[in-house]
């Protein structure tokens, strides 16, 4: 049997993959594993976001994490960068996230922080499986008293936003901007924060039905809130993810800015106020070669890891970096929360656009943007693994990194939450780079689809 979880949790089709039954023994396992250590009855605090499966898989998860003896506290929708700090604010033991980001309204996720409001390294994530695996051999479940309890946290989201306006305090006053909510779960709590900021918002696509989620709208699908930002004249727009923990931006010419360039925005204004620590930003081998480039002419060091917001912060801690993130818009400041956190990435660029007097389109000019062709190749995810071990698939990869040499460069990767393998080509024609990405995809699926 596959290994249950990816790089960013346990992730699959709601109701098919991932059913309530695995959902009541992640509570169980989970709670278990994360609260054994503890002489006191354990407390988790448990979030979603809107897709509809959310109520149907956190309460089974909270089933189980109550018939191990665990107390939860139910904090509602909400975004995952949220459960990390509530989880932290309420002296919880563990946070569990139910959610698939910004994946499509059928699939979900559950994933896990511990009490520091961090994600779980592979050592605890396997122990909890190898107890879902063996049906929790060897566990006596607690009778009576004994049996964890459920609370509900009326006011979880106003805490959160709390914090994030108290960690970048920033006037906006006479700033307009266009959020895009994803349908998700930063449809309330992004627009209000902005709001109590002095923004003027305009808020598109904040009516989460639960089946909506991340349908042509969000940091996946930028199009609409380009045009709605220069049709509005606003300052800049914002787009988040379904779980907020992303986010992408736009300038007030309706372009892209990315994770890497807000990464480069952010992290030169902390350079010259002497606030990037060891002057270093982690990011991962998907982030453009431009912003290596920014990096050396600024005098900024990078540190590259692997693909996933996890191997980012991982490096962050091992070093003591405090920014760090991924072209995705995964961007985490470790001064103000554990992990990726949308909102707070977005009151610290609009911080650096208030305070320079620059528009965002000028900000983004410190950086190139290389053009970069992605393509996904859908791969079943038993066989997405293995596409090296096809002699075709890597001929033909080794007839591109050939090809572009030394005036680019070639990056295949499994995805680590989807079915699917991920072709990146980097250099100077985007027209060819493009047809060669569409090309290599397509011999993936067709040899392995």
């Amino acid at each position: 049997m596959a290994r249950l979880f990816g790089t960013d949790g346990v992730r699959g089709v709601a109701n098919d993959e991932l059913t309530p039954m695995l959902a009541l023994q992640l509570g169980q396992a989970g709670a278990y594993v994360l609260t054994k250590e503890n002489a006191h009855q354990p407390t988790i605090v448990v979030g979603y976001d809107t897709r509809i499966s959310g109520d149907m898989l956190s309460n089974a998860l909270m089933a189980g994490a109550c018939s191990v003896g665990a107390n939860c506290i139910c904090v509602g929708v909400i975004p995952t960068p949220a459960v990390a700090y509530l989880t932290r604010a309420y002296h919880a033991d563990a946070g569990v996230v139910i959610s698939a980001s910004h994946n499509p309204v059928e699939f979900n996720g559950i994933k896990f922080f511990d009490g520091n409001g961090f994600k779980l390294p592979d050592a605890l994530e396997d122990e909890i499986e190898e107890l879902i695996r063996s049906n929790m051999a060897g566990i006596d479940l607690p009778t009576g008293k004994k049996l964890g309890r459920i609370t509900y946290k009326d006011n979880a989201a106003e805490k959160y936003i709390t914090h994030a306006v108290e960690s970048v305090p920033v006037s906006l006053k006479g700033m307009k901007i266009v959020v895009d909510c994803a349908e998700g779960a930063s449809y309330y709590t992004s627009v209000e924060a902005l709001k109590q900021l002095g923004a003027e918002v305009i808020a598109i696509h904040n009516q989460p039905d639960g089946t909506n989620i991340n349908a042509n709208c969000g940091s996946t699908h930028m199009g609409e809130l380009m045009k709605r930002v220069v049709k509005e004249h606003a300052a800049l727009g914002l787009a988040f993810d379904g779980d907020a923990d992303r986010l992408l931006a736009v300038d007030e010419k309706g372009d892209l800015v990315d994770g890497d360039q807000i990464m480069a925005i952010v992290a030169n204004d902390m350079k010259k106020k002497g606030t990037l620590k060891l002057d270093t930003v982690v990011v991962t081998v998907m982030s453009n070669l431009g912003l290596t480039i920014m990096a050396k002419e600024q005098g900024i060091k990078l540190e590259v890891t692997k693909v996933g917001d996890r191997y980012v912060l991982e490096r962050m801690q091992e070093i003591g970096a405090n920014i760090g993130g991924e072209q995705s818009g995964h961007v985490i400041y470790l001064d103000d929360n554990t992990t990726g956190d949308g909102l707070v990435s977005a009151l610290h660029l609009l911080q650096v656009v208030k305070e320079s007097g620059k528009s965002l389109s000028e900000l983004a000019g410190i950086m190139h943007v290389l053009p970069q062709a992605l393509v996904n190749a859908c791969v079943a995810n038993s066989k997405k693994e293995s596409y090296m071990e096809d002699a075709e698939i890597a001929k033909a990869i080794e007839a591109i990194e050939q090809k572009f040499a030394g005036e680019g460069r070639v990056l295949i990767r499994p995805s680590g939450t989807e079915p699917l393998v991920r072709v990146m080509i980097e250099g100077k024609d985007a027209n060819e780079i493009q047809e060669e990405a569409e090309k290599l995809a397509q011999l993936i699926e067709e040899k392995l689809g």
